[in-house]
């Protein structure tokens, strides 16, 4: 497949200038190949990550009864069950649902506008069985908004742009953040002809940035060269892919990175794997306008960010 390169953060926040254009021209091809990147220099403590698994899974393996309590609605904050999502959906493939529990939040301060209020803001909600997770996650993604001003900074430069073109439309994101839950077929029986983890898709919003654990039943990429193959892993590095968003914003330079996560294998019924997703989202109401030619490739038609997310969000929803 193309090489999805890692990158490190650290020369863009303290190197020179020849040292941050090196690195945009390679986020820039990366981006126009794969849609992904390794990230690595993020500064983000392993033990925050690790602490926040701990304590997602306690909460996962109580009775599923305890669980129902915080059940939400795909795009909601709380617990999203079995059969609640089937990513698939979102490309127009029928799959059966994705084989995965997931713990989800969103931004935790309200909008000055009560319309947007009412549709993309809610208190999250905090399993008391586990109350360490809420200081856990708070840190985490305190972390993960400030990477994902300086990330779309650097994407910026690497268009040739401003380097606040993207960022300035980050002040008050309607952000998702999900705890993905893979148990093995011990949990979840074998899995159904067409049935994933997550489904193929793309993401929907600006970057997402991924911190995962390698399984068999893990994280594949597709590229027109290589089709499927497993992606590269770091347990150091985040992993980070562009969303329709984006790739729409830039024209289609860069491209929606295409991924799956494979099915529990039935040769390992025990692995259970375990992966915190932040999705960066705009400010409500940010027209995203393609880029112009020649950096951009097509021109689509202006949209409000969040009218587009909420078709997604729709579009992937179980019943």
């Amino acid at each position: 497949m193309e090489r999805i390169p890692t990158i490190d953060l650290r020369p863009w926040s303290a190197g020179g200038e020849e040292a941050r254009a090196a690195l945009a021209r390679t986020v820039d091809q990366a981006l126009q190949t794969a849609g992904f990147l390794l990230v690595a220099g993020h500064g983000v403590d392993p033990g925050l990550r690790a602490g926040i698994r701990r304590a997602a899974r306690e909460f996962f393996l109580l009775p599923a009864e305890v669980k129902r309590r915080y059940e939400a609605k795909v795009g909601g904050r709380g617990w999203l069950g079995p059969g609640a999502e089937a990513n698939g959906y979102a490309e127009g493939t029928e799959t059966p649902p994705d084989l995965k529990e997931s713990l989800t939040f969103a931004t935790d301060e309200p909008f000055e506008d009560p319309a947007v209020n009412a549709e993309w803001y809610a208190p999250n909600v905090w399993p008391a069985e586990v109350p360490e997770l809420r200081t856990l996650c708070r840190a985490y993604l305190a972390h993960m908004a400030a990477l994902e001003k300086e990330l779309l900074s650097l994407l910026g430069h690497a268009l040739g742009l401003e380097r606040d073109f993207f960022s300035r439309h980050m002040d008050h994101p309607t952000y998702g953040f999900n705890i993905n839950w893979y148990p093995g077929t011990d949990v979840v029986g074998a899995p159904l002809p067409g049935q994933f983890r997550i489904g193929p898709h793309t993401d929907f919003g600006t970057v997402t940035v991924l911190d995962r654990q390698a399984g068999k039943g893990g994280l594949q990429v597709y590229t027109d060269a290589g089709g499927w193959q497993d992606a590269p892993y770091d347990p150091a590095a985040f992993t980070v892919n562009v969303g329709d968003l984006l790739a729409r914003w830039t024209g289609d330079r860069w491209r929606s990175g295409r991924h799956r996560v494979l099915p529990p294998p039935v040769d390992a019924p025990a692995e259970e794997l375990m992966s915190l997703v932040y999705f960066g989202e705009c400010t409500p109401g940010t027209l995203v306008e393609s880029v112009p030619a020649p950096v951009g490739r097509v021109a689509y038609p202006p949209v409000d960010s969040h009218v587009y997310l909420r078709e997604k969000l729709d579009s992937i929803t179980v019943g």
